[in-house]
């Protein structure tokens, strides 16, 4: 195992690094201290060929760049204090209602206006196999009550598997539901309908024209939701929206939530959570812009499976708990394991 890190630059007041993480086998994963954002996590295909399986850019600046920003997609980042949407951008705790900034309409999308996805987090140790960040979330961001400590550690394995565990912890109650959003193509390049999904899940959740979920459950079965046996992404997708669905699973830690294989490349991703959904997402909404290596992005060149909480938990006292409370610790553990197939 090895780690490289370098100073980048300074963004917000505070020192901006670059940070590799390698094994012997073959696999990158290069991250910033922006965003808790990963940039690159590059594999070996059935070849051998080193394969970025991520979307991103080389520079961190371009992250913050106006261009990016105006049609913003979350690169790579991690999404704070709440992934997903908050209908009406408001809710209730203990009996007094907050409302929060304010980004989907008249709905919170991923934290807000300036989520932990645009934070400079504070770096605390970095080790041959482990990067650790920190930051305070301070009372009232965003809307939201409490002064918020969160911890994220990235760390790499010679197994190809990389993991992510996010904790927190809080002075008043508040909702937490954080997520990494990354944006995956294993053959790098191209058209994702190719690409073989399974999905663990019986269910989804319905939602409304907003995306905003109604707090119902829908069975996949017999729909072009059912991901419970291996099929390609295209197979029975609408050829103009794709998929943008919250998946419920059937369980947690017992298996991979999800799985997908690239025939071209051979290259083979598995989705280990903690977490009770995922937010499958195929890029319909992605503006076409040049990323890595001169690569063309844009609607169904990668997607999504944003481990978390169902969206707007927090309103439906039936679905799973957000609210952490002081003297608990808030555990999200994600783990995406590579592997080649022939």
């Amino acid at each position: 195992m090895k780690l490289t890190s370098k100073l980048v630059c300074q963004h917000q007041g505070a020192d901006v690094f670059c940070f590799t993480l390698s094994n012997e086998k073959g696999m990158h994963v290069i991250l910033s201290n922006y965003g808790g954002i990963i940039q690159s996590i590059i594999v070996p295909n059935k070849v051998g060929k080193a394969v970025d399986v991520v979307l991103g850019f080389e520079h961190i600046q371009k992250y913050w760049s106006e261009e990016y920003l105006e049609n913003y997609p979350y690169f790579g980042a991690i999404i704070g204090r709440y992934a997903n949407r908050i209908a009406q951008g408001k809710f209730a705790v203990d009996g007094k209602t907050y409302q929060l900034s304010t980004n989907a309409g008249k709905h919170q999308l991923h934290g807000g206006i300036t989520g932990f996805d645009k934070k400079v987090w504070q770096v605390m140790a970095s080790t041959n196999e482990e990067v650790i960040l920190h930051y305070h979330s301070k009372n009232g961001e965003e809307g939201f009550p409490g002064n918020v400590h969160v911890q994220l550690s990235f760390k790499l394995a010679e197994t190809n598997a990389l993991s992510i565990a996010m904790t927190a912890q809080t002075d008043q109650v508040t909702p937490i539901n954080l997520t990494h959003h990354g944006y995956f193509n294993l053959e790098e390049t191209g058209h994702i309908g190719e690409h073989e999904l399974q999905i663990a899940a019986n269910h989804i959740l319905i939602q409304d024209a907003d995306f905003v979920t109604t707090g119902e459950l829908k069975s996949v079965e017999g729909t072009a939701h059912d991901f419970t046996k291996p099929k390609a992404i295209a197979a029975d997708w609408d050829t103009i929206m794709g998929y943008d669905q919250t998946f419920v699973l059937n369980s947690v830690n017992q298996k991979a939530a999800a799985t997908v294989f690239a025939p071209q490349s051979g290259i083979c991703m598995e989705l280990f959570t903690n977490q009770p959904s995922i937010q499958f997402y195929t890029a319909k909404h992605l503006t076409p812009m040049k990323g890595k290596n001169g690569l063309d992005y844009g609607p169904f060149t990668a997607f999504c499976l944003e481990d978390q909480v169902h969206p707007d938990a927090v309103n439906h006292a039936h679905f799973p708990n957000t609210l952490l409370r002081p003297g608990e610790i808030y555990i999200h553990e994600t783990r995406y394991v590579f592997s080649v197939r022939a």
